[in-house]
């Protein structure tokens, strides 16, 4: 077996080509991808040779953990339909490339339990699960973010979720005065323009190393900076701002099968709404050019592959 994938065979070297599979197991299933996402966190650190040292890394390889779909077959032992619509968060599944994360291709080989059933209605939608699950799992159980940096996918979905879940709207601050449209129910502001000194909790999601200072300095006393974003460089602080309003750092992992959970619960019941968060898709043939426009222009939240006319 053999698909069409995104190929990165280096740092700033991506092309579309063919790659073998490996062959499926009897509890595996083969997915036929409709749609995938471009991440412009870790896939562009991952374009741009910037990702740090992590299990899998090494080129060349195959990107992407946003993918939708269908199973095209399934094994004796998988439990699963042929046609059932999936969500799946990367693969590894290729012969003779690596999989980091492995989910930008035409066809994907996973275990059954890695083929997470969706909604028919979600379709192309669903590529922002991924991005779901990870903000459900920063809130988790914990203090609710009064602050949020930065207004891109996650900025907007990790605001969206903490309304959904009840909780008062947060404050986002943007930069860009290109990002600060769109909030549904909460306010953007540029930093400047925000005087608080007083939070009890902030979530960054930009994934700049330099604002530790800066955000420590705009909590209350016993106050928490959640790191929620993913950081290429090490991050650093000034000891004695951190000391005196006795600080907390809280970093968020990788999202679990039940933040997944939870976010499918959020979107079944109508409180989790995704427009505007999709803004440009191309057909996968014009991967380089897709993947350029998302690492690049302002107005691309969210760049998504159409996989049709690929096999």
């Amino acid at each position: 077996m053999d698909t069409v994938a995104v190929l990165l065979r280096e740092p700033e070297h991506l092309e579309l080509d063919r790659v073998a599979l490996t062959p499926p197991n009897a509890g595996d299933v083969v997915v036929a991808v409709q749609w995938s996402g471009i991440s412009t966190g870790t896939e562009r650190l991952l374009y741009q040779g910037r990702m740090p040292t992590f299990p899998g890394m090494g080129y060349p390889l195959v990107p992407g953990y946003e993918s939708v779909g269908r199973i095209a077959a399934a094994g004796p032992a998988s439990g699963r339909q042929v046609g059932e619509p999936v969500f799946v968060a990367g693969a590894r599944c290729f012969a003779d490339v690596r999989g980091l994360f492995g989910g930008a291709a035409a066809r994907l080989v996973v275990p059954a339990a890695k083929a997470i059933r969706i909604g028919e209605s979600l379709g192309q939608q669903g590529v922002l699960l991924s991005l779901a699950a990870t903000a459900v799992h920063a809130l988790a159980g914990q203090a609710p973010p009064e602050l949020i940096v930065g207004h891109g996918v996650l900025g907007r979905l990790l605001a969206r979720v903490t309304v959904a879940l009840g909780h008062p709207a947060p404050v986002v601050w943007e930069t860009n005065p290109a990002r600060r449209d769109g909030a549904l129910g909460y306010a953007v502001l540029d930093p400047a323009a925000d005087a608080r000194r007083d939070y009890r909790c902030i979530h960054d999601v930009s994934g700049d190393p330099n604002l530790l200072d800066c955000l420590i300095g705009r909590l209350a006393r016993g106050g928490e900076v959640v790191l929620a974003g993913f950081y290429a460089e090490p991050l650093h602080f000034t000891f004695p701002a951190a000391f005196m309003r006795e600080a907390r750092l809280r970093i968020a992992a990788e999202f679990t099968a039940e933040d997944m959970a939870a976010a499918q619960r959020l979107l079944l019941a109508g409180l989790l709404p995704l427009d505007g968060l999709l803004t440009h898709c191309r057909p996968a043939a014009e991967a380089p050019e897709a993947y350029r426009t998302a690492f690049s222009d302002p107005a691309c939240l969210k760049m998504v592959l159409n996989w049709s006319a690929c096999a």
